[in-house]
């Protein structure tokens, strides 16, 4: 008699067909966050702007990801995660066709902006694995499965994207809202996937939205924002322009006491006090200043012409590729191999190391810069410790935090993040900008070109933060995120 297939866990058959439809949720958010990078500079010529303003598409964005996604998290957790996670998908298409058909620098801006509600995504997706599987004893190993292969699913759309929209818009040359027409479609399609594909989270613990809490962090953000691009357009050494940025940042005491006296607040401090968690969310924050606020700068040296200004790699936008292939299959090879690394030592060892690879990746910008094979060889060392932190932290927080807690948790890592990739465009913008020089575009069109000593900055920046944030997470209790011992009861299950 053949032997019967032993059934898959209960655990996996729970998740199973969810994780499948979310996997075409995560290509979608690859897509947008990897098909631009190419084109950035066309974008950048078609806008009128210099190579430096485009650090401000990110920092726009970045801000408002942070803002909107701790109310879209909180939601999340009282009204239901699909649903969220539905009405940020509409809000992201909408912003995306925007995107395509802006007729002016303004415009694209805002609509470059709003598509942030994208960054929400995964939080809310783990939120809604994690809650499906609340009763689970393995509840953080199957998360973390889960959490690799979406993570892995949106680097492969990272990839697809930066290829095609490299071939595209040099295929449609002079037609740049018919290149940028292509993630608003794949946007507009993802709709259906959710509503259709998606059930919503088994279980919802209620709740108030903080509305005093909300409007508080919007005054602080928006007035650091308001900061941050005073610098920008005045220079570092206007005076009022940082006083306007303390002023952002002394909103955050009256915010945090606040916060700190409510029964069901909109950031719950005292689960962000907890050993286990705050390492977790500062990492976070440390690590956006690579993942997100280095892409930029990243396109740009790439596109720059190094028999004209002595350093760059002077590639064309189809070539720009190359790089961005390299470094998100770096990405969805560590994002992959957390899991199995986490096995075989434990969770927060393979955070720390992840950090050190990220941090060993851009020290390496420092002296090897001048060819294709180093920048790739860099970029490579970088993504693999970049993957295993885009996969592991919004699981990490899940499994730090309350049950009641999932959606604020894993929002809070992009919540975090979105604000060190919005300070590090825009400080990054400032050191790209302070000594540009002039250069003549091969059409014979004048444009801007950032200094070598501004990319350097931003490398080294970028290195310091990750060895930071591996420093950081050597505090986390040795055995964090692991999922409880077993019961008799449950051992016998």
């Amino acid at each position: 008699m053949p032997a019967v297939p032993a059934a898959p866990p209960a655990g996996l058959r729970m998740i199973g067909s969810v994780v499948g439809f979310l996997v075409l949720v995560e290509l979608t958010s690859g897509i947008l966050q990897g098909y631009y990078t190419p084109m950035l500079t066309d974008i950048a010529r078609h806008l009128g702007i210099d190579d430096g303003d485009v650090n401000w598409f990110e920092s726009a964005q970045l801000m408002l990801s942070a803002l909107a996604v701790p109310i879209l998290a909180k939601l999340g957790d009282i009204y239901g995660h699909k649903r969220i996670l539905l009405a940020s998908t509409v809000l992201t298409a909408i912003a995306s066709w925007g995107v395509a058909f802006a007729p002016d620098f303004w415009t694209f801006l805002a609509a470059w902006s709003l598509q942030g509600f994208y960054v929400v995504w995964l939080p809310m997706e783990i939120a809604l694995i994690f809650s499906r599987l609340r009763q689970q004893p393995n509840r953080a190993v199957l998360t973390r499965k889960a959490a690799g292969i979406l993570v892995g699913a949106l680097e492969l759309g990272v990839i697809g994207g930066a290829l095609v929209g490299g071939m595209l818009v040099e295929q449609f040359a002079g037609m740049l809202w018919l290149t940028l027409s292509i993630p608003a479609l794949a946007v507009t399609l993802c709709i259906f996937a959710v509503q259709f594909g998606v059930p919503e989270s088994t279980a919802l613990d209620g709740g108030t939205v903080d509305r005093t809490g909300f409007a508080l962090l919007a005054f602080g953000l928006l007035t650091l924002t308001s900061g941050l691009t005073f610098l920008r357009i005045n220079g570092p050494e206007t005076w009022w322009a940082w006083a306007v940025l303390a002023a952002g940042a002394a909103v955050f005491i009256p915010f945090v006491r606040y916060e700190s006296g409510r029964k069901d607040p909109l950031v719950d401090f005292a689960m962000l006090r907890s050993p286990a968690m705050w390492p977790v969310q500062l990492t976070a924050g440390l690590f956006g200043i690579s993942v997100l606020g280095a892409q930029a700068p990243m396109s740009t040296f790439a596109r720059t012409d190094p028999g004209q200004h002595g350093y760059g790699l002077g590639l064309e936008a189809s070539q720009v590729s190359i790089i961005i292939g390299s470094y998100v299959l770096a990405l969805l090879a560590g994002a992959l191999l957390f899991p199995a690394a986490a096995r075989r030592t434990t969770p927060r060892n393979t955070l720390v190391g992840a950090a050190v690879l990220v941090g060993v990746g851009y020290a390496l910008f420092l002296p090897f810069h001048d060819t294709l094979p180093q920048t790739l060889a860099n970029m490579v060392v970088a993504g693999l410790g970049s993957g295993a932190l885009v996969a592991a932290l919004p699981s990490a927080a899940a499994a730090a935090a309350p049950l009641n807690r999932t959606g604020m948790a894993t929002g809070l890592t992009n919540t975090t993040k979105a604000i060190g990739g919005s300070f590090a465009s825009a400080a990054f913008g400032i050191a790209l900008a302070s000594a540009a020089v002039d250069a003549l575009s091969p059409a014979g069109a004048t444009a801007t070109a950032a200094p070598l000593e501004g990319y350097l900055t931003v490398w080294t920046v970028c290195s310091v933060t990750a060895f930071v944030a591996a420093a950081v997470l050597l505090m986390v209790p040795r055995l964090a995120f692991a999922d409880p011992p077993l019961t008799a009861e449950e051992a016998a299950a």
